[in-house]
């Protein structure tokens, strides 16, 4: 006769967006290895938007919204150059997994059946498409019914479409994760906070000039997430004059749901160009930025010549050194020399390869003298001059930086005149294989932004002694300037998103401000003054402002009250904004002097930010290698434990008052939690080698 079923072990996930689905994808890879056959296992998915996709992926969107990535360079799956101690298994990135599924059904039986475009959009998706997010949503809820389907019989999932509002108990102990909606909270042996990208509630400058739009019958929208702000863009009136603060990916999709949002349309011209067909609804968008110009698009095409061997100056080897120095690091003085050396070696040695012509000697030649020289010797520079003959083909990061410092316009069409110029040269160069150079850049890129997070501050401490980057170079250098020119350089538009802002400027709907935009909220007239250096003397009145920019991360402002009133009760510490983690993730807890250790937190919320949710395949992708770690880490904990015996759940501790901010409570607050499900098994994908 056997005796009484063990209790199971739980594990709460706050945050059921593509990070948890990679973390419970590595439990169902390492647990036949370190999960007992016998013992159950139960995980408890917490999160009001759907699981897989989460809140920034929710099918609940514009259709019109696109990925800056390629189908074919988005997987949630591990591959042969995963470096990692678990087993592999293989899954399809978003292309194939759309063309193994064609005309298949695409979400999960309890979702609301898809609309006829988002099927369209999957069976005819090509690799270097950029999806719309819906058909991005699609893949990351199959990638989670699948994943769940990977799960041994003893390991279940349940989720809780609420939104999680606490979290206490000892460090020793059982942990309560309370929801919205007066549920009973869940018990946990460990609990993951895994949200992902988060809001942040209007800093006191964006209170500002909400109260001034309120003054005076104005309108202000304050950074936020692009799909969640349509009510506001609606309030935007035709014709109005509207100032977008910022010229990056928000400023696109702001761009798009404001124009062909109102049901204006594009028009293939026989010479080629495109010319935009207003609705009437639109309103008159003025754009600036620091830097005056869009993100440079992505590129269209792919290498022509073999992957450069990447990591090369920047990789552990030169990180142990440093590190091993036991001094504060800044990074634009210890690091971006390194860096920059090695996004010019992906430059030079696509070059070199791809378009021989138009280099001077031979690669290896070239090679041997790049190595040993520092990226801002002279002797480097003379180098390059020298083999490389066009300058258009040196790389040249102070330029692409800052494109329009020292240039003045004496009028505003004249500067339209070259910035229709200057986003029509950007899309067709990153459309000309023949400059497959910048897309070596782009890879090295990557592989140095892999490459940052062991300088980070708590993730390079050892014995006590804080080594790494120094937290102000963290917050002006990292989260900074490179987070910015990363961005500008590496995290752009689909090409064709900038020829439809030509066809925009052409037709007058967008207009240009210019760098190093100055926006001021004028009492007097009660409108927006906007000026640029750029064009001098030039000042536009607008009766409306956009930050065209996402909210900063900040704990004290968050959206999320878990973690809001984690901090402010002394149970976290903020680091740039972020939740501040030691390097497995487990997260720091003042109180104990060290890290929670049931407590554990991944994703760009975090202080390991630089770790993304899925990856390009064949990359190593940081984020799978620690989704790996902390699965394998979780099992053999839980496994190396009795089974548990719950206590009662204690009351709810008592809250932070809370205090007026002026903004929207979190999507999905107050919601009652739907009863735990699990969704149905899907078929798994089975790998074909590619």
């Amino acid at each position: 006769m056997s005796g009484p079923a063990a209790a199971p072990a739980v594990v709460v996930l706050v945050g059921a967006g593509p990070r948890a689905t990679g973390l419970l994808e590595r439990v169902a890879a390492n647990a036949p290895e370190l999960w007992p056959s016998d013992r159950p296992l139960e995980f408890h998915l917490v999160d009001p938007h759907p699981p897989g996709a989460g809140r920034v992926w929710r099918r609940a969107q514009s259709p019109l919204l696109r990925m800056n990535s390629m189908a074919e360079d988005v997987t949630l799956f591990t591959d042969e150059s995963s470096v990692i101690e678990g087993p592999v298994r293989p899954g399809p990135s978003l292309a194939a997994w759309a063309a193994a599924t064609a005309g298949a059904e695409p979400y999960a039986p309890h979702e609301p059946a898809p609309d006829a475009s988002v099927r369209a959009e999957l069976a005819g998706l090509a690799p270097d498409a950029f999806p719309t997010r819906r058909a991005q949503s699609a893949y990351l809820d199959w990638a989670y019914r699948h994943t769940l389907a990977a799960l041994p019989p003893h390991i279940s999932v349940h989720t809780h479409a609420t939104t999680a509002t606490a979290v206490h108990g000892p460090a020793d102990g059982t942990q309560f994760v309370h929801l919205a909606g007066g549920t009973a909270p869940l018990a946990a042996d460990l609990v993951f906070l895994t949200q992902g990208h988060l809001g942040s509630e209007p800093a006191v400058e964006h209170q500002e000039l909400a109260r001034f739009a309120a003054r005076h019958g104005r309108r202000y929208v304050p950074p936020a997430f692009s799909a969640d702000v349509a009510d506001e863009l609606d309030a935007i009136a035709p014709g109005e004059h509207v100032v977008l603060r910022g010229l990056g990916l928000a400023f696109v999709d702001l761009v798009v749901m404001l124009t062909e949002g109102r049901g204006g349309r594009y028009r293939e011209e026989s010479d080629g160009s495109l010319t935009y067909l207003p609705s009437g609804r639109e309103p008159v968008v003025h754009a600036g930025s620091r830097r005056g110009v869009p993100y440079h698009s992505k590129t269209g095409y792919r290498l022509l010549g073999p992957r450069p061997d990447l990591p090369r100056y920047f990789g552990p080897a030169q990180a142990d050194r440093l590190l091993a120095e036991g001094r504060p690091l800044d990074l634009r003085r210890d690091l971006w020399p390194l860096m920059a050396k090695e996004i010019g070696y992906g430059h030079y040695h696509e070059l070199f390869h791809a378009h021989p012509e138009r280099t001077a000697g031979g690669w290896e030649e070239f090679r041997a003298a790049y190595d040993t020289l520092h990226w801002y010797a002279p002797a480097m520079a003379e180098l390059v001059r020298t083999a490389v003959q066009d300058p258009a083909d040196r790389l040249d990061f102070e330029a692409l930086d800052r494109p329009l410092r020292g240039r003045v316009f004496a009028d505003a069409e004249s500067f339209q005149e070259h910035m229709r110029g200057y986003v029509e040269a950007d899309r067709a160069r990153r459309a000309d294989p023949g400059y497959s150079a910048d897309l070596g850049a782009f890879l090295a890129l990557l592989s140095v932004y892999g490459q940052l997070p062991q300088y980070l501050p708590d993730a390079a401490a050892s014995g006590g002694a804080p080594r790494g980057l120094d937290h102000a170079s963290v917050r002006e250098h990292l989260d900074g300037w490179w987070q910015g020119f990363f961005s500008f350089l590496a995290s752009g538009p689909p090409g064709f998103r900038l020829r439809q802002l030509h066809a925009l400027s052409r037709a007058g709907v967008v207009r240009f401000l210019g760098a190093d935009l100055r926006v001021e909220a004028d009492e007097e007239t009660g409108a927006f003054r906007a000026s640029s250096p750029t064009v001098p003397g030039r000042t536009v009145i607008a009766t409306a402002l956009v930050e065209a920019y996402l909210p900063s991360p900040s704990l004290s402002r968050s959206e999320d009250r878990l973690l809001r009133d984690l901090y402010a009760a002394g149970g976290a510490i903020e680091e740039s904004g972020r939740l501040a983690v030691a390097p497995d993730g487990h997260v720091l807890d003042p109180a104990l002097g060290g890290p929670h250790p049931r407590r554990i937190a991944l994703g760009h919320h975090t202080g390991g930010r630089a770790v993304a949710a899925f990856a390009r395949p064949g990359t190593n992708a940081p984020a799978f290698r620690q989704n790996d770690a902390v699965a394998r880490d979780l099992l053999r904990s839980l496994a190396a434990r009795p089974a548990p015996v719950r206590p009662p759940a204690p009351a709810r501790p008592t809250a932070v008052p809370e205090q007026p901010r002026g903004a929207a409570p979190p999507a999905g607050a107050g919601r009652r939690a739907e009863p735990a499900r699990t969704a149905e098994p899907v078929k798994p994908y089975r790998h074909v080698p590619r």
